[in-house]
């Protein structure tokens, strides 16, 4: 069959299925389905349509599409702080694995502090067929608003106190994990610095740890925190730096690299060696802690993992299938580094 000769507007003007139709001397019905693959157009017919849209430079109105279909083939990816490293590495990873299942991303920059209003606006306006949430302080409000507005929702590396399914590392293992190998190390004055006091990822890495000290027969960890950032880090390493020699801990873990960087560096501008004078140790895994000056001791979250198992819960929701709610943890992996006096056991070799 010959082609029809197109007529229809200049590629400089916005292109749309009904103008498709008309160049393709098609119904614009036949032009969605061919854009979409459906199997009851021929081949012949797709491939002239495919090979049109992509000459004049189409671009689908997925928003439109919603409004017509009910999905919009978007997944909300609502990021905390973009300053902190591990959500940059969070997103790198939803974002290649979400375009291997054919998924398209709107991401969410949340910012520090409570939800705000433009934050759900943002996940029921563009009409999310399910959405992903890794910030800290949107857990709990954030799976309200997508309860009753019938979004799925997956979060990664925190869990909702009241419900929501959720993908995180053995936080409570993890921190227990670096206090047993810094005790075994003969540390005997430990210190905490924590994160958000009401989310679930800073509360058992806390828990962890302190647990383990307790366990230990040792003096109760000194505590600080407030919030997870650099600056908060960078505040409680000063305040411990502060403290006269007797009363100052000889190793720290903060409850996250960022906040672990941060008191490294305050330790380090006032004087203080890291790790001969006060071992540092973290817990994530990012790449930006295992470059020099920091090369940090840390607990790995298996990102990749966690990523993945969150899409699969995510899609089996999107797809009609019924569950309760899960809760899916993952083992962490300890990452020697050179901020902590550690075991020789595992320096050997």
């Amino acid at each position: 069959m010959s082609q029809p000769p197109h007529s229809a507007p200049p590629r400089s003007e916005r292109w749309t299925v009904a103008s498709l139709a008309r160049a393709a001397g098609v119904a614009a019905s036949t032009v969605s389905r061919a854009l979409r693959n459906d199997p009851r157009i021929s081949p012949e017919v797709r491939e002239r349509i495919v090979t049109l849209a992509q000459e004049v430079g189409y671009t689908p109105n997925v928003l439109a599409r919603s409004l017509v279909g009910g999905n919009s083939g978007l997944i909300g990816l609502v990021l905390g702080p973009v300053e902190n490293p591990l959500y940059a590495e969070l997103m790198q990873r939803a974002v290649t694995q979400a375009a291997a299942r054919g998924w398209r991303l709107l991401l969410v920059h949340a910012g520090p502090g409570p939800i705000e209003q433009a934050t759900a606006d943002a996940l029921l306006q563009y009409r999310v067929d399910g959405c992903i949430i890794t910030s800290a302080e949107l857990s709990s409000r954030a799976a309200i608003i997508c309860r009753d507005n019938q979004v799925p929702l997956v979060m990664v590396n925190r869990v909702a106190w009241e419900h929501g399914s959720a993908v995180s590392c053995d936080n409570e293992a993890a921190g227990a994990l670096l206090a047993d190998l810094l005790i075994e190390a003969g540390h005997r004055r430990l210190a905490v610095v924590s994160g958000n006091p009401t989310t679930s990822t800073s509360i058992k890495r806390a828990d962890g740890f302190i647990r383990q000290v307790r366990a230990a027969g040792l003096p109760e960890p000194l505590r600080f925190g407030g919030a997870n950032s650099h600056a908060k880090g960078f505040e409680a390493g000063q305040a411990i730096a502060a403290l006269p020699a007797s009363e100052r801990p000889d190793a720290v873990l903060g409850v996250s690299d960022f906040i672990a960087m941060g008191i490294m560096d305050a330790l380090r501008e006032a004087g203080l060696r890291v790790p001969g004078d006060i071992s540092v140790v973290g817990i994530d895994g990012v790449g930006a802690a295992q470059r020099p000056p920091y090369r940090m001791t840390t607990v790995a979250q298996p990102l990749e993992d966690m990523m993945e198992r969150a899409l699969d819960l995510l899609n089996a929701r999107m797809n009609g299938v019924h569950r309760a709610d899960e809760v899916v943890t993952l083992r962490g992996e300890l990452v020697i580094g050179q901020s902590a006096r550690l075991p020789a056991r595992l320096l050997a070799g």
